[in-house]
């Protein structure tokens, strides 16, 4: 079955005291729109997420969320500024004498001056993390694949049931067309008698204005071709492949069909049936944004 394009996955990747997690959120989108956030020191595996993603979706927009974590004990150096550290306690001492008040500067408020402390994060392996990287984007890709192929099943049971209601409505307009133009026959002839008195009615004249309205009132072709969208549209729907382009243009040439039936059939029960068919078109439309 056709997928959705709504799903959510998670995934983790641990090694040696590194870890990384990947979230993805995806929405509908009328192409693979894939945006990635992640910690600056990690930028890097961006590409090697892309890429795994590319692999597995075709359409939809993708929130990528990315979080990592270094618990390694060399992950972090920690260094002190000895001469920035000196300068502030000799300023502390003068300002001490010139004041008379006692320095009473202890280690731990030394510390906390302005750029005493510089904290340096270890040079990372970035072959490693972009394979953590890619391990975590394939798994929780793996999980959005199967949160949008449920969602996709109950999309296309949807879809299907409504294409049965659709196939209804053009079966009943189907039996309808051909009484169209034997109403229209028996109605001209009811308004030419009443016209000429009771005189006798021109038969060839009837015939040949009965025969020009039945060709611009006919609906066949439209018909024809709208059943054969509906098949398509079922045969797309049981696809594995993403056919969501591709019904979005089917569901475009369905409304085009039904809008030249209700212009073309002069007819009030025709018309009434066309506006219900154009509304169980616009609700496919709407789901059908939502396939792959």
């Amino acid at each position: 079955m056709a997928n959705s394009m709504t799903g959510f996955g998670r995934a983790t990747a641990n090694r040696d005291g590194r870890e990384f997690t990947v979230e993805l959120k995806s929405v509908n989108h009328r192409f693979l729109d894939i945006s990635v956030r992640l910690p600056r020191s990690v930028s890097f595996v961006e590409d090697a997420i892309r890429k795994v993603l590319s692999e597995k979706l075709t359409r939809g927009h993708v929130d990528v969320f990315v979080n990592y974590k270094n618990t390694r004990s060399d992950a972090r150096t920690v260094s002190v500024d000895k001469n920035l550290l000196l300068a502030y306690l000799a300023a502390g001492e003068a300002a001490a004498a010139f004041t008379g008040l006692p320095c009473d500067v202890t280690l731990s408020t030394a510390l906390k001056y302005p750029d005493v402390l510089t904290v340096t994060e270890a040079e990372e392996d970035a072959e490693l993390l972009a394979q953590m990287a890619a391990e975590a984007a394939a798994i929780a890709a793996d999980e959005l694949v199967r949160m949008r192929q449920a969602e996709g099943a109950r999309l296309c049971e949807d879809l299907l049931q409504r294409g049965e209601v659709l196939k209804g409505i053009v079966e009943r307009i189907t039996e309808r067309a051909p009484l169209v133009v034997r109403d229209y026959q028996t109605r001209l002839r009811e308004r030419i008698a009443e016209l000429l008195n009771g005189a006798a009615v021109d038969e060839s004249r009837l015939a040949m204005e009965v025969a020009l309205f039945a060709d611009r009132a006919s609906i066949t072709e439209e018909l024809v071709r709208l059943k054969s969208h509906l098949s398509q549209m079922e045969a797309m729907l049981s696809s594995r492949e993403a056919t969501g382009r591709k019904l979005d243009f089917l569901v475009q040439e369905m409304n085009r069909e039904i809008n030249t039936i209700g212009s073309k059939a002069s007819d009030l029960e025709i018309a009434n049936l066309v506006i219900a068919g154009k509304a169980e078109i616009e609700k496919i439309r709407e789901q059908v944004q939502n396939i792959e």
